[in-house]
């Protein structure tokens, strides 16, 4: 019996039995489209942030009010409180005492009502300094940005993101317009270009103001940040180590943290891999789903072809060779799932970056070869059973139908 024989007489056996063929076709492709959609959604959160981050450059330092242990910490402050605050004097003396330092941009954040004459909007008010908008890697869509004053001085100025600016004017030209923030009077002097989300802030729905304005708006005496943009060339580790030094002379103690752009790219890369293997752990628990799916077609299959197989042994067939006939059905159906699955997969996967362009859902090369050999692994695994149960059918008795 050749592997042209074995495969002909799979297809025959499949097509008598179209309906339930197609149910099991259809199990192991949905849980093969479960694995490739999972997986490239996983994918795709890890090149966002990933690329999110590293578009601010390899070469900035955050410095964090707050001791935290645990390295890659991002967003909260520090877990045994902060002791002292981050002041204006402290990134002054950064600026002056770390070697190679670009820039040093002191950041403060808060909510306040912000109104252009009848119209209004809660918006996130960020005091920074003229020089956050090359850190950010930010461009001026119209007008200037904050003016390259003293760390202290607080011009009632202010920069407002494209969306923010629409529709807070309108019609209107937003330079030279008035907006009130809180209680604070400011005269709109640019619109930044549209830029959308980075780094869980939504550039084009955010007003920018000097720092020193905003510690007086929010009341405040500690910063939330300070951002420390080195030049290409500097030691990123010297940088860190230096600023720690001066913040720790500065405070009596060490109380703050920081941490590199390096740093936390590695660490969210990390956590993202593994919440991808997860997903694709969920959906590989789909496919057990359609392998049991295959086995009870077999099964049934093996049960309604008693006369078939007693035939085949009455004209000799080995058991092998009868194992191996039930067992090319599984395959075969697991294989055509697995294929479906994939192509289903990609569908899918492009569906949803025609909704959602900016997010790079790519289904990983592992993730497809891997999905495509469960399956198919799956289907064999699962026809071994059925496969055995007909070998083991007596020719006599299967002859019989009984």
């Amino acid at each position: 019996m050749t592997l042209g024989d074995v495969l002909s007489f799979a297809f025959t056996a499949l097509a008598r039995h179209r309906r339930r063929s197609l149910f099991s076709v259809i199990g192991m492709t949905v849980g093969v489209a479960s694995v490739i959609v999972l997986t490239a959604l996983g994918e795709g959160a890890q090149r966002y942030v990933t690329d999110e981050f590293s578009s601010l450059g390899s070469e900035l330092l955050i410095v964090i009010p707050g001791k935290n242990e645990t390295t890659g910490g991002v967003l909260g402050g520090g877990i045994g409180g902060v002791p002292n605050d981050l002041t204006l004097d402290d990134a002054r003396a950064l600026e002056r005492g770390i070697p190679g330092v670009s820039f040093v941009v002191p950041i403060v954040i808060g909510n306040e009502t912000v109104s252009h004459r009848e119209r209004r909007r809660q918006l996130m008010v960020v005091g920074a300094t003229h020089d956050f908008l090359a850190t950010r890697e930010l461009r001026m869509g119209t007008g200037q940005f904050l003016p390259p004053d003293d760390f202290e001085r607080g011009a009632p100025v202010a920069v407002v993101g494209s969306k923010a600016a629409a529709e807070l004017f309108q019609h209107e030209n937003p330079l030279g317009g008035v907006l009130r923030i809180g209680d604070w009077r400011m005269r709109a002097i640019g619109v930044l270009e549209a830029k959308g989300h980075q780094i869980g802030m939504d550039i084009d729905d955010i007003v920018i103001i000097p720092v020193a304005s905003a510690m007086r708006l929010f009341d405040r005496s500690s910063l939330f940040r300070i951002l420390i943009r080195l030049d290409s060339h500097s030691d990123l580790e010297a940088a860190k180590a230096k600023t720690l030094a001066i913040l720790t002379e500065r405070h009596d103690e060490e109380d703050v943290t920081v941490i590199s752009q390096e740093s936390v790219v590695e660490s969210l890369s990390k956590i993202l891999n593994v919440l991808t293997l997860a997903v694709a752990g969920i959906g590989a628990i789909s496919l057990s789903v359609a392998g049991l799916g295959v086995m009870n077609l077999m099964l049934v299959s093996v049960s309604e072809r008693t006369g078939e197989v007693g035939l085949l042994k009455a004209l000799g067939a080995k058991r092998r060779q009868v194992q191996a006939l039930f067992l090319a059905e599984a395959v075969l159906l697991a294989l055509a799932g697995g294929l479906l699955g994939i192509a289903l997969g990609f569908v899918l996967v492009e569906i949803f970056t025609v909704f959602y362009p900016k997010f790079p859902a790519t289904p990983p090369v592992w993730a497809i070869f891997s999905a495509l050999a469960v399956a198919v692994g799956m289907g064999s695994i699962f026809g071994v059973l059925p496969a055995r149960r007909a070998t083991d059918l007596d020719p006599v008795t299967a002859l019989s139908g009984r």
